[in-house]
Order: structure tokens, then C-alpha cells, then sequence
């Protein structure tokens, strides 16, 4: 007996949305997605009972790519998401699962393993962050005064923390069917726009650093404080990388450009119906085909390994963790191999000749050098990785124009040929957009961005708001003719 049939009657009764039976009307698609967007901005102010405020966040910078916040009911965020997509597209790309995703029982089975996986990583991901990493700091009082000890406690905010994970599953759901875009990408949007607001109209009331414009108004009128003469050394530093973030912000918008820029590049294949004459399209083949949403799995997969270095320190302490395993400052590495295995965050952490940074140039060289071999080659397999478990890859595209009734002038109306047309671009174009995305992510990490919001963050904000806004268009032209929608498939 295969694992699809033993596991059959559990994953085919995995809870899940209902799909709508028919077309879903813009507005009523809107409506979802602004439902959802409310309840997730509502959960991330819902803070953890039983838990001291101010600890360390568990995924530190990677919070803007994760999501959820610190201290709150998605203090994992979409980590569990993305954790048990990268275990299924390296099973999947393993031909280890056996799952024809062009079979409904098999679609059935994929997303039932997808959301048991989930329920696994809710636990591998919050059971360490609650007992054995010290993330979540208990609250005395409240475990004297509910009587149920600290242990007892710290099992209440696991349980906040898995029901937290399981709403996220679900609010994505929902929005995958009922709604506009994807779950996971607008929780993204949403995390990442309140970080660039605040980096640019925080006021210096508020907490934490004032934001650009406050700054400058301050320098402009004389009211900043603490800011040093602007024409000396320390003051055209502070202008260019400190509190006037000139940096930041000319990474920021070449950022936006770039991604812009580099979505509207692409390779056109023209297309033609084979019964409609005259009827003509065109097949674009993106610069970044697979999109930025790999790099979530690649940033995903560091995060966890810092998550794993951290738990070890904690457990091990200063003595009992190896030297050569890593030294940890602050909750932060500063030696060994999870030191070299940290993604650059800011200009800070490589700038060595500014005197702010304890490591040596050539530990910071080669820091650097191994976070860009990761995202670069990261970036590239896991879009070939994504192209193939999203069909988009050349099989599946060419199906995809055969069974639409199209076909490529010039050539036989098979699915061959039309494969074999793909081959030339679809392959080519998924790894170079996919080391192109990877390297962005690393220069916008080492210059910095509006707001602390990581280069990774930043790219899939873009990218995926670009994605909206095509969705967008596409939706409202299929409202306007019906027959398109019929066309092209409901």
C-alpha cells in the first residue's frame, strides 16, 4: 500500500475553506480582502496573556519578510507557511511525494499534506521559542495568580501562539479563493508599508527612531537635536547613513524603479487561436518570471538557522556553545559559524573602517561574500524549484496554450512543439531572474532602506503590489467582458 493511501483518510478531512461555486464579483473579492487585511492588522495589536513585553523577537530583521509581530498572537507570522513550502518543493523536486497535480485526488492530497506540515512547523517553530529559547518571557503575576505555575503558563502561550499560526493558514486560504492576490503577500505588503510609513513620518514623540521627514524638518529649521555640525566628518556620516538616511532613501526608490523596470522586461511569444481567425495574443516570458516570492523561501531557510543558533546559545549557554560554532552579543553573532551564515541587515553590520563593528575586515569580507553566494544561488533554485511546483514551468505552459486553443504561428498545434519553444526562454530566464532578485536583495540590504525594512522585504513589497495591480486590471477587464472569462477559463 502507497503513503497516498494510508494517508488518504486523514489529509482528505484536513478543515478547509470552501471553494465558491461560481464566479466571485470584484467587489465582493475586495470586500474579502479588505475583511482579512483588518483581522490581521487587529490580531498583530492582540498581545500574548501571560507574557513580559520587551523580549528579544525570535526572527529579528526577518520580521518584515515573516510577518506577524513580536509579542503577539501571530508571533510566528507566515514562518510555518513558508517553512513547509520549502519541505514540499524539495520533496517535490526530489519526485519523492508522487503527486500528479493535475489529478483532483492528488490536489486534495497536496493541500491536505501542506496544511498538516504546517500544524508540524506551528510546533517545531513554537514549542522552542516558548520552553527552550527564552523569546517569550512569562509573567510571574499571572501565573500566581491563575495557579497554574510557570510551566502551566508558558503551555498557555503556546496555545495562543498555534491558534495564532492556524488563523494565518486560514486568512490566507481565504483569500486565495475568496479574495484578490495571496494571503502570504499582503500580509507582507501590510508589515512592510507600516515600517516604511514610520521611517518617514515618525515624529520624535513617538517611540523609537524619528522618521526622514521629521529629521529634515528639524535640520532645515534647527530643531534637531543632537545632530552634529553637517560640515564636518561626523555630520555628512550622520546625513548620508545616520538619522538623514540619504542612503536609505536613494536605495529605496532605486529599488521600486528597478523591480518596476525589471517586471515590464520580457521576452513577448506570439500566440494565435487555432479556430478564431484573426483572434492573437502574446505569451510574455518575464525577466523575473518566477517572481520575488522565492526569496521568501531562501530568507525563510536563514532565518531558521539563525532561530536554530540562538536556541543552542540559550540552552548552552556562553561556555558550553563552541566557539566555532558561534559567540553571541546581545542576542546577536559576532563569531563563528553562525556569525558568517548572518544575513547582512544594514550598512553597520560591514562598514568595519567606521570603528563600530568588533569583527576584523576580512570576517566581514567573507560575511559578505557567503550571505551573496546564498541569495544568488539561493534565488536561482529556489525559482527553478517554484516555477515547477507552480506550473509554470515549459510542460505545463505548453498545456496550458493547448488547451486554451491557441497556438504559436509557425508551428504544429502540439503540445511538443509548443514545449519545445518554451525550453528556449522559460529555464534561461527563471535562473537569471532569480540570481538578478537575489543580488538586489543583498546591495538594498548593505546600503539600508527607509525605515530598517530588510532589501528582501523591500523587493517583495514591490513586486508583489505590481502583481496586485495587474490582478487588479485583469479582474475588472474580465468583469467588463464576460466572454474573456469564459475564454480563458472561470
Amino acid at each position: 500500500m502507497s503513503w497516498k493511501e494510508a494517508a488518504e483518510p486523514v489529509l482528505t478531512r484536513m478543515p478547509s475553506v470552501r471553494r465558491p461555486d461560481g464566479h466571485v464579483p470584484f467587489k465582493r473579492k475586495l470586500g474579502w480582502t479588505a475583511g482579512v487585511l483588518v483581522l490581521y492588522f487587529f490580531l498583530t495589536n492582540v498581545f500574548l496573556y501571560g507574557v513580559n513585553l520587551g523580549g528579544q523577537d525570535a526572527f529579528g530583521q526577518f520580521r518584515s519578510i515573516l510577518a506577524g509581530g513580536q509579542g503577539t498572537v501571530l508571533q510566528l507570522g507566515i514562518g510555518p507557511i513558508v517553512t513547509a513550502s520549502i519541505v514540499l518543493q524539495l520533496l517535490g523536486g526530489a519526485d519523492l511525494l508522487g503527486l500528479d497535480t493535475d489529478d483532483p485526488r492528488d490536489q486534495v492530497l497536496y493541500q491536505g499534506l501542506q496544511k498538516l506540515l504546517v500544524g508540524v512547523m506551528i510546533c517545531l517553530t513554537g514549542l522552542p521559542m516558548v520552553f527552550a529559547g527564552g523569546f517569550l518571557q512569562v509573567d510571574q503575576q499571572v501565573a500566581q495568580n491563575l495557579g497554574i505555575g510557570v510551566m502551566g503558563v508558558k503551555w498557555l502561550i503556546f496555545a495562543q501562539i498555534a491558534v495564532g499560526g492556524i488563523l494565518v493558514l486560514f486568512m490566507d486560504e481565504i483569500i486565495s479563493k475568496w479574495g484578490v492576490g495571496s494571503g502570504i503577500g499582503l500580509f507582507i505588503i501590510a508589515g512592510v508599508s507600516q515600517k516604511l510609513l514610520g521611517g518617514l513620518f515618525a515624529w520624535p514623540s513617538l517611540p523609537g527612531r524619528t522618521g526622514l521627514v521629521p529629521t529634515w524638518v528639524g535640520l532645515i529649521t534647527g530643531s534637531a537635536e543632537n545632530a552634529p555640525s553637517l560640515l564636518t566628518g561626523s555630520g555628512i556620516q550622520y546625513l548620508l547613513v545616520g538619522n538623514g538616511d540619504i542612503i536609505a532613501l536613494v536605495t529605496t526608490v532605486l529599488i521600486f524603479a528597478v523591480v518596476v523596470y525589471a517586471e515590464s522586461v520580457r521576452v513577448e511569444i506570439p500566440l494565435s487561436h487555432a479556430r478564431v481567425k484573426g483572434a492573437r495574443g502574446r505569451f510574455p516570458v518575464k525577466l523575473i518570471y518566477a517572481s520575488v516570492l522565492p526569496m521568501i523561501l531562501v530568507r525563510a531557510l536563514q532565518a531558521n538557522l539563525q532561530f536554530l543558533g540562538r536556541i543552542l546559545y540559550n540552552q548552552l549557554g556562553a561556555g558550553g556553545m563552541p566557539d566555532w560554532l558561534g559567540t553571541y552579543s546581545g542576542g546577536s553573532p559576532t563569531g563563528g559559524l553562525f556569525y558568517y551564515l548572518a544575513p547582512i541587515q544594514s550598512p553597520g553590520q560591514w562598514m568595519w573602517w567606521t570603528g563600530t563593528i568588533g569583527q576584523e575586515p576580512w570576517q566581514v569580507i567573507i560575511r559578505v561574500l557567503i550571505d551573496l553566494t546564498f541569495m544568488v544561488v539561493g534565488g536561482a533554485i529556489f525559482a527553478i524549484f517554484w516555477v515547477e511546483t507552480t506550473d509554470m514551468g515549459p510542460e505545463a505552459t505548453a498545456k496550458q496554450i493547448q488547451n486554451s486553443g491557441m497556438q504559436i504561428p509557425g508551428f504544429r498545434q502540439n503540445t511538443g512543439v509548443i514545449e519545445k519553444v518554451m525550453e528556449r526562454y522559460i529555464p534561461q530566464v527563471t535562473v537569471i531572474g532569480g540570481a538578478l532578485v537575489g543580488l538586489l536583495a543583498v546591495l538594498a540590504n548593505m546600503l539600508g532602506t527607509i525605515g530598517g525594512v530588510s532589501g528582501t522585504g523591500l523587493l517583495l513589497t514591490v513586486s508583489i503590489t505590481y502583481k496586485l495591480y495587474e490582478e487588479i486590471a485583469e479582474e475588472q477587464l474580465m468583469e467588463m467582458h464576460p466572454m474573456m472569462r469564459q475564454m480563458f477559463g472561470d
